[in-house]
C-alpha cells in the first residue's frame, strides 16, 4: 500500500458555474481517491497463478522422432520425471540417463536403447530387432518381434502379439542411478524380469524365452560414444549393478535353496547387498529378491514357530527377502550371517526341508501382495 500513499494527492475539482458542488468532506474525498487509485493499480496488475510461473515445457525436449543412424540421449537431470516418446527411429543408439514418468516406443527398428528408471509404464509398439536395457514399474510390448531386453520390472511383464522376445536381468550402474530409482518409486529388490505373461500365446510355440546367463549387456547395448554422453560413468559389470542380478525362472543348479530375510532398519539395503556379494563370491546363485511389507499372519505362515521373535520388527517397514541356491547354501548363509551380521536380527532357513517350504510360502504371499 505504500506505493499508493507516495503519489501526490489530487486537488479537489472546483465545480463549474451552475453545477452542484461535492458535499463530501476533504477527508472523505481523500479516502475515495486513494481507493480509486488502489482499484486502478490492482486492475493493471494481472493475476499470477502457479501454473503460469512454471517453466514452459517444450515437447521436443522429451522426444526422439524420425532419427536414422544416430546416437542421441539425455543426461541425468534432463528429463526429471517427465513423459518421454521415442518413435520412428532406425539403427539408432538411444540413452535416457534419467528417471521419467512413462515412456512409449513406437515403430523403431534395429535400435539399441537404454531407459533409466520409469515410474509408470514402458510400452513398445510395432518395434523389431531392438536391444534394450529397461527399469520400470510396468513393461508391455504389442506387435513387436525379435527383441532382447535386459529388464527390471516391479510387476509382471506383458507381451501381446509379439514373437521372438528374449529377456535377461537388468544389470547396469552409473552414480546417479540409485537416487533415480528412488525418485521413480522403484525398489532394487522387486524385479520380476523373467515372469513373463503372454496375452496371445500360440499353441505349440513359445513367443518368448530367456537370454543365456553369459550374454553381455554391453554387446547388446554399447556404451555411448558421443562426447555429450561419454561423461556418464557407466559400468555393465553384474557385480556393480544397482539392481541385483538374479537367476529368475532359469533352472536351479541345486535342489537346496535358502531363504534369508532382513527386517527394516537403517542398514537393511546395505546388509542385503553385503550378503549378496558374499554369497555370489562363493559361487552360490541368487534366485529371487523381494522387498514387501509383511503382516503377522504372513510371518506365522513363513517363519512358523520362530514367528514371535520377528513380529515386533514387522512394524518398522518392509522386509527384504533373498533366495540363494546351491549345494551347501544354507550352511554358508548361516555362517556369514552369524559372523558378519551378528548384531542384526536376520531370519535364515535352518535345513533343506524347512527352506523349501519357507521359500514357497514367502513368495506365494509376496506375489499376491504385489499383485493387489
Amino acid at each position: 500500500m505504500g506505493c499508493f500513499f507516495s503519489k501526490r494527492r489530487k486537488q479537489a475539482k472546483e465545480p463549474k458555474s451552475g453545477e452542484r458542488g461535492d458535499t463530501a468532506s476533504p477527508e472523505e474525498r481523500e479516502r475515495k481517491e486513494e481507493g480509486e487509485e488502489a482499484v486502478n493499480a490492482a486492475s493493471e496488475k494481472q493475476p499470477q497463478y502457479s501454473w503460469d510461473q512454471r517453466a514452459k515445457i517444450d515437447p521436443k525436449d522429451y522426444m526422439f522422432s524420425g532419427l536414422k543412424d544416430e546416437t542421441v540421449g539425455r543426461l541425468p537431470g534432463k528429463v526429471a520425471g517427465q513423459q518421454f516418446v521415442i518413435q520412428d527411429c532406425e539403427n539408432c543408439n538411444i540413452y535416457i540417463f534419467d528417471h521419467s514418468a512413462t515412456i512409449t516406443i513406437d515403430d523403431c527398428t534395429g535400435c539399441r536403447i537404454f531407459l533409466g528408471p520409469v515410474k509408470g509404464s514402458v510400452f513398445f509398439r510395432d518395434c523389431k530387432d531392438c536391444k534394450c536395457v529397461v527399469a520400470c514399474q510396468q513393461f508391455r510390448t504389442r506387435d513387436c518381434r525379435k527383441m532382447e531386453v535386459f529388464l527390471c520390472c516391479a510387476t509382471q511383464p506383458i507381451i501381446e502379439s509379439s514373437t521372438g522376445m528374449k529377456f535377461g536381468c537388468f544389470q547396469y550402474y552409473y552414480p546417479e542411478l540409485a537416487l533415480q530409482m528412488k525418485d521413480a518409486g522403484l525398489s532394487i529388490f522387486n524385479n520380476t524380469w523373467s515372469n513373463i505373461h503372454d496375452f496371445t500365446p500360440v499353441s505349440g510355440e513359445n513367443n518368448w524365452g530367456l537370454l543365456p546367463e553369459d550374454v553381455s549387456v554391453q554387446e547388446c547395448v554399447p556404451l555411448p560414444t558421443i562426447e555429450e554422453l561419454k561423461g556418464v560413468r557407466i559400468s555393465t559389470d553384474g557385480n556393480r549393478s544397482i539392481i541385483p542380478v538374479t537367476q529368475g525362472r532359469r533352472q536351479k543348479h541345486s535342489e537346496e535353496s535358502c531363504l534369508v530375510v532382513f527386517f527394516a532398519g537403517d542398514y537393511t539395503t546395505a546388509n542385503a547387498r553385503k550378503l549378496i556379494d558374499e554369497m555370489t563370491g562363493k559361487n552360490f546363485g541368487l534366485v529371487h529378491t523381494k522387498e514387501v511389507p509383511m503382516k503377522a499372519d504372513d510371518a506365522h505362515r513363513v517363519f512358523q514357530q520362530r514367528a514371535p521373535e520377528f513380529l515386533p520388527l514387522l512394524e518398522k517397514g518392509p522386509v527384504v527377502a533373498l533366495e540363494f541356491n546351491g549345494d551347501g547354501t544354507i550352511a554358508a548363509c548361516q555362517e556369514i550371517v552369524a559372523n558378519v551380521f551378528s548384531g542384526a536380527k536376520v531370519f535364515v532357513s535352518e535345513d533343506k526341508l524347512s527352506a523349501s517350504r519357507e521359500v514357497d510360502n514367502f513368495y506365494n504371499f509376496a506375489d499376491m501382495q504385489m499383485g493387489m
